[in-house]
């Protein structure tokens, strides 16, 4: 079936008021996500709160089954959390660490994950490593595979940066990662939504992802994704009635699947609205709405590249729908401030996102352009004729 683009446009209703290239932010919901979320708020108003979750039991455990369709693993190798970073925070501090361990990263890192690295490192003596970049700008495996000794830990790293367009060759660092038995955390966070993911075809033994950016879902919500082989090595960094069950006055027993790492109290309404904004990617079909936000991202920076001082900053050798640029004598944020009064969104990216990867390439601050499928080449020329307005 053909990509239906005027539908899609049409159930998204944020494209009356604004050309939103602030996808790799917070993308725009589909009317159903809408629909749901707001449903759900209403009946826990007609109803009760606890009452409400009981009558929608079942569309709420359907999300569990629609984030393993989405991405093919076991519905108890999921969790749902409120948030990406929570989600990868629960998963990161249940690994224990001891002096001289080895945490293996990527240059272009996210801020949050490289913190909380620098946190633990710093408590229990282990080592954090950032593996050189290749030619291409992502990941070097060749540089993986030298490095690996029975001294690390942990392998993480970004899929897809937050400054650019760079898509990190995650299934081969998966190969190696599943070569030397090593754990492999993958922050999904930017590619979860806009691109297929298959856990088992890309070897990360845990993934964390987020509702509000590709996925078109509300905010506050997001999941993690633990493979069933790795829980019970696993140790939660808390635990509540939800995650455990209090059996004796000095016994608890935690969960056998990966609802370990929720929490009793959480969003109902995001939980209703994610299972129906993943169901609603799944109907696009993920390669069809890839392709085209390939596409439309190749569009933007063919179109962005000529333009007088204008330098598109994106690297990789699959490149995503994020588009990172920068305008000789402009601020970043400035451009964003003047887009926004033409009612168009785009965001910048910071230094301090992205430390490495900012410093290494002499980077202090770019505009961050993030197209989605429901995004078009009309929108695409009346971004770039408005930017060039301001050259």
């Amino acid at each position: 079936m053909p990509f239906d683009i005027q539908r899609v446009r049409q159930e998204t209703p944020g494209c009356h008021n604004v050309l939103h290239f602030n996808n790799a932010g917070a993308s725009l919901m589909p009317q159903p996500v809408l629909d749901a979320t707001i449903g759900y708020i209403q009946l826990e108003a007609q109803i009760g709160g606890y009452e409400a979750a009981g009558q929608m039991r079942d569309k709420l455990e359907h999300t569990y089954d629609a984030i393993a369709t989405l991405i093919h693993c076991s519905r108890d190798e999921v969790a749902m959390i409120e948030n990406a970073t929570r989600a990868w925070d629960m998963a990161f501090y249940s690994i224990p660490f001891s002096p001289g361990d080895r945490i293996l990263t990527s240059m272009a890192e996210y801020a949050s994950n490289y913190i909380a690295f620098l946190q633990v490192a710093q408590k229990t003596g282990a080592v954090v490593e950032a593996i050189p970049n290749d030619q291409y700008g992502q990941i070097s495996i060749e540089q993986l595979r030298q490095v690996i000794d029975e001294r690390v830990k942990l392998i993480a790293i970004t899929h897809v940066p937050t400054g650019g367009g760079l898509v990190n060759p995650a299934a081969e660092v998966g190969k190696v990662a599943r070569a030397a038995g090593i754990p492999y955390l993958l922050d999904a966070c930017q590619s979860v939504g806009q691109m297929p993911i298959d856990v088992e075809q890309i070897g990360c033994d845990l993934l964390s992802a987020t509702g509000r950016k590709y996925l078109r879902g509300p905010r506050g919500t997001g999941f993690l994704y633990v493979r069933r082989s790795l829980l019970e090595r696993l140790d939660p960094p808390f635990l509540d009635l939800h995650a455990a069950e209090w059996v004796a006055r000095d016994h608890y027993v935690v969960r056998s699947d990966a609802r370990r790492f929720e929490t009793w109290e959480t969003n109902y309404a995001g939980k209703i609205g994610l299972g129906v904004a993943v169901d609603y990617a799944l109907q696009q079909g993920l390669d069809v709405t890839w392709r085209r936000i390939k596409n439309l991202a190749y569009t933007l920076r063919t179109r962005l590249s000529p333009l007088p001082g204008v330098i598109v900053h994106d690297r990789g050798v699959t490149q995503c729908g994020i588009v990172t640029f920068s305008v000789e004598g402009i601020e970043p944020a400035e451009i964003k401030r003047k887009l926004s009064e033409q009612a168009i969104n785009a965001w910048t990216s910071e230094r301090g996102s992205t430390l490495l990867d900012m410093e290494a390439r002499g980077l202090t601050s770019l505009v961050r352009a993030s197209v989605h499928y429901y995004n078009t080449e009309d929108e695409i020329e009346r971004f770039c004729t408005t930017l060039e307005a301001m050259i």
